[in-house]
């Protein structure tokens, strides 16, 4: 029967949902497992990256079901912020970039038209969510708990969360300089990209500006990252290419560019734009530096860029190569110093003055490093590199020297704060702040930095909740490893972190300020929890009106009686404690998955919000990272247009492909690129995998051999370590031993001569089972054609027998093909057609050796392993003994615990080898004979037997 993907996934995602299978309620004494991945912000049509997350938490919870726990897996939206509002501006306005793809996706006109409205975008993009992406990919969510962060009932939820925050002294306010969109308002820069769509690394830069006096009263003003570096003023930069403007700035008129002013009349409180200030015009005078009196000369270059800082740049020759290199072409470049009327006295005035004492360079490290790198141009790539390491090293080792007056002997980096604090004191500098790289809002404007006066803030540098914080990171399950490591680092580092903004934002209301809204970060910390509350809601049992802060404290945090809230809140006391006995018995949370941008963000204030706020017994266990599915070249956003739509790639592929893929594909743990033919192999595999279960099925004959038990024994090998990857939620291992291990294992019984219908479809039942977390749909056919009770999806996967039996069982059949193999090797390299092969077993004191190594618990005592054989060995093996004892040793050193395992297993390897015989023999057409090393009648006349090793016997080919 031909398998067609779409009619299967069609057929069973039905069948789930009449038979509500998907829907969790508590069942006391039942282990639960409660996991959800990092809801998705809505900002348009997903794309297939986002699928390798939810499809993995999918695969985890199924199996988690299949092993006796009661799963909750509930999903949600995140549409807080601008997303939505950015979305429905760009189809008001007609934007191709966003009315086509919805064109494309079946929009009529008239839902065109509602989707000029920001709430109607949530919910259309809801429904694409759910039924076009987590329904169609046959997640086994809890869809009556579906909830969205702009939802009512939720903005109540997220009002409780900022007065507990606030009741526990985790908010504070104070001035702020915060990224802005012109249009939104204050955004998050971070690598989740939630409200903005370009610059999602970039950094808030604290510059030092420096005040230079011109003759005419005004000044030219520089920004720099290193004021301390004033001492080694030698002349000033001017872009001739620039019309600068006269800024009033207080009582001051500042030279600065114009996007610069643009950027400090978000900063500060008084400055008007004047005239325009020819930058060629200032070329060529002098100005006065700030704190040391110096009067230096204004060179032009064409390297101030009017977008970074103030368009002008004060020149340290001595540590910065840039300057250095400058001045070198300045000096050659007589065409510009005959515009500007430089003249070589007054480069000469431009010399380089040492100011740091660096290790590991003279007094002129710029120069140095220029000359060693070999850097003579500023168009040069290595510029770059040199200025970061002489930036890097005189930073943090480097001393001020004699030049820097009072300051001499300092340390840089104490310098730095010390000089520009007096600069500061003496009027002759200001603060500036400004973003490392051009960032842009959702919405297409640009983000400046802007001064907040009173900005709320969630106190994350708090001590109390810093270490509580790192030390439950200590016991959670954190994956991967390293990420368990580095948190206790994030959560240090973590300070505090704005929580509200102000402007046009979807949101809650900050209820201690309502002009403000609750930011998209601050809103989805504790939201698991309220996927327990929200079935209250969507079922009409409770309401947003009555969700006030008596009713958070209640069900959540057990305060106040069961009577007062109900009358206050007019909920009936049934449902309080049903949602109270809910929330016990789901929390904590078992496992939130989520991309590797959040960690930095989200999960370390996820679990700080919970040890704030909650009681210990509710704070998370455990974080999943996955990293992304990515374009070729790089990742993908859903937000500037995506991949590969779903239900296209659904379509095409079918899901159980595209699961499979997901699921197998790479390590969850690094980036992998979407490739078409890679996802057209998974489904071509799943389709030879339906050939070979419909080839079993077919298999009519009812023959009972030894193959049966080896394939029990293997079928529970196959279910122990499928339990140990999925323990360790490596669904990757736990896709490869199903889906590419398992085929083998039915091929190998039918090649050895294995012939029992009811042990196939035994087996064959089994590893539906196991197919059932990643492919349920195809798992779910085959289940029916075997004649399962409905579902295999709610089936019961046994646990592993790790008996003796069933290990011997195993080894008796590894014998057999790993000598096949060795023979096979043999047969190709001497090119000989065989007519006859011999087969000699290891002698027993070489098997006991082996055992004896393998069974010590520290390092192997090679001393008491040649003692022992001396004993037991006839004496033309005593030779080899010394020899052999080391390269067991050797080999037990090298051995993982599963190789020790099962290496320790007892084999009768001679018995073994003779109920193979007529196998061996038909498969490589010869006689076969077999000895034991330990036969006094073995066939041996060239002494080979020395050859044999426990587990690999000597094969001699005639």
């Amino acid at each position: 029967m031909a398998l067609d993907f779409s009619s299967i996934e069609a057929k069973w995602q039905n069948a789930w949902d009449r038979a509500r299978v998907n829907e969790a309620e508590p069942v006391p004494d039942k282990p639960k497992f409660f996991m959800i991945f990092a809801y998705p912000g809505v900002t348009g049509y997903m794309h297939v990256g986002h699928m390798r997350g939810y499809t993995v938490s999918d695969a985890i919870v199924r199996y988690k079901r299949m092993t006796g726990h009661n799963v909750l897996f509930p999903v949600g939206t995140h549409a807080t912020g601008n997303g939505a509002i950015s979305f429905a501006r760009r189809v008001e306005r007609g934007d191709p970039s966003a009315v086509e793809v919805l064109r494309a996706n079946g929009c009529s006109d008239e839902t065109l038209s509602k989707l000029t409205d920001p709430l109607e975008v949530v919910r259309f993009f809801n429904q694409v969510y759910l039924n076009d992406y987590w329904k169609r990919f046959g997640f086994m969510s809890d869809w009556s708990r579906f909830t969205s962060t702009i939802n009512p009932d939720y903005s109540r939820f997220i009002e409780w969360q900022m007065l507990k925050l606030s009741a526990a002294g985790l908010l504070i306010q104070k001035p702020y300089y915060a990224p802005a969109c012109v249009e939104h308002g204050p955004v998050a820069i971070d690598a989740s990209e939630t409200d903005i769509s370009k610059g999602g690394s970039a950094e808030v830069l604290e510059y030092t500006l420096l005040k230079f006096d011109l003759p005419d009263g005004r000044k030219l003003v520089a920004a720099t990252l290193r004021p301390e570096t004033v001492f080694g003023l030698t002349n000033f930069w001017v872009n001739p290419s620039v019309e600068y403007v006269n800024a009033k700035v207080g009582t001051e008129t500042w030279v600065v560019s114009l996007p610069a002013a643009d950027k400090l009349r978000l900063q500060m409180d008084s400055v008007e734009v004047g005239e325009g200030a020819e930058g060629a015009a200032l070329i060529g005078r002098s100005c006065v530096a700030p704190l040391t009196g110096k009067s230096i000369p204004i060179f032009p270059s064409e390297l101030c860029d009017p977008d970074v800082g103030t368009g002008l740049v004060m020149s340290v020759p001595s540590d910065a190569p840039v300057d250095w290199i400058g001045l070198v072409e300045l000096r050659k470049d007589e065409g510009a110093r005959k515009r500007f009327g430089i003249t070589d006295g007054m480069l000469d005035s431009a010399a380089p003055i040492a100011i740091i004492d660096t290790p590991g360079y003279g007094p002129l490290p710029a120069l140095e490093v220029s000359e060693r790198m070999g850097v003579t141009s500023l168009e040069d790539p290595k510029l770059e590199e040199a200025t970061k390491e002489v930036y890097k090293t005189g930073f943090h080792k480097g001393v001020m020297n004699d030049s820097c007056g009072e300051f001499a002997g300092w340390q840089v980096e104490r310098a730095k704060d010390a000089v520009r604090d007096r600069m500061l004191e003496q009027g002759t500098a200001s603060m500036f702040y400004d973003l490392s790289e051009e960032v842009l809002c959702r919405c297409g404007q640009k983000v400046l930095v802007k001064k907040i006066p009173d900005q709320w803030f969630i106190d994350y540098a708090n001590p109390s909740l810093k270490e509580r914080s790192k030390e439950h990171a200590l016991t959670m399950n954190i994956l991967p490893r390293e990420y368990h490591d580095n948190i206790q680092n994030v959560l240090e580092w973590y300070r505090e972190r704005a929580c509200v903004r102000l402007g046009n934002w979807l949101g809650t209301r900050f209820p201690l300020d309502t002009r403000w809204i609750v930011e998209a970060i601050a809103d989805s910390t504790l939201y698991p929890i309220y996927y327990i509350v929200s079935k209250y809601v969507n079922a009409g049992r409770i309401s947003a009106e009555g969700m006030n802060e008596a009713f958070f404290d209640h069900v959540l945090l057990g305060k106040g009686s069961c009577s007062d809230v109900a009358s206050e809140t007019g909920f009936d006391e049934a449902t309080l404690l049903s949602i109270q006995e809910e929330f016990d018995y789901w929390y904590p949370l078992d496992i939130n998955l989520g991309g590797k941008e959040h960690m930095t963000v989200h999960f370390p204030v996820f679990l700080m919000n919970h040890v704030g706020l909650l009681r210990p017994q509710h704070w998370p266990r455990g974080i999943i990272v996955n990293w992304y599915i990515t374009a070729i070249g790089g990742k993908i956003s859903k937000s500037k247009g995506g991949a590969q739509p779903i239900p296209d790639a659904a379509e095409r592929f079918g899901v159980d492909s595209m699961r499979l893929f997901y699921a197998h594909i790479a390590s969850l743990y690094v980036d992998v690129a979407w490739e078409d033919e890679k996802v057209e192999s998974y489904r071509d595999r799943l389709e030879r995998l339906w050939t070979l279960v419909s080839d079993l099925m077919a298999f009519d004959e009812e023959r009972p051999s030894d193959l049966d038990a080896w394939l029990r024994a293997r079928l529970q090998t196959r279910l122990g370590r499928v339990q140990g990857h999925m323990e360790q939620y490596d669904v990757r291992s736990y896709a490869n031993d199903v889906y590419f291990e398992m085929p083998q294992d039915f091929r190998w019984y039918l090649r050895r001569g294995g012939a029992s219908r009811s042990v196939l479809r035994e087996a064959l039942k089994v590893w539906t089972q196991l197919m059932t977390p990643v492919t349920p749909h195809l798992a779910e056919e085959i289940w029916e054609r075997l004649d399962g009770p409905p579902f295999v999806s709610t089936s019961l996967i046994q646990r592993a027998d790790e008996t003796q039996e069933v290990a011997s069982e195993e080894a008796n059949e590894r014998l057999v093909s790993t000598l096949m193999d060795d023979i096979a090797e043999i047969l190709k390299v001497t090119e000989i057609r065989p007519s006859r092969i011999v087969l000699m077993t290891a002698p027993r004191w070489k098997r006991d050796m082996q055992s004896k190594a393998l069974s010590s618990a520290g390092e192997v005592d090679i001393g008491g392993l040649i003692k022992d054989a001396m004993a037991a060995a006839p004496a033309e093996a005593r030779k080899e003994i010394p020899a052999f004892a080391k390269a067991v040793a050797l080999e037990t050193r090298r051995a993982s615990e599963d190789e020790r395992s099962r290496s320790a297993v007892y084999v009768d390897e001679l018995a073994a080898l003779q109920r193979a015989k007529a196998f061996l023999e038909k498969e490589f057409g010869c006689e076969v004979l077999l000895f034991s090393a330990d036969d006094p009648a073995r066939v041996d006349p060239k002494g080979r037997a020395k050859q044999a090793r426990p587990m690999r016997p000597a094969v001699f080919v005639e």
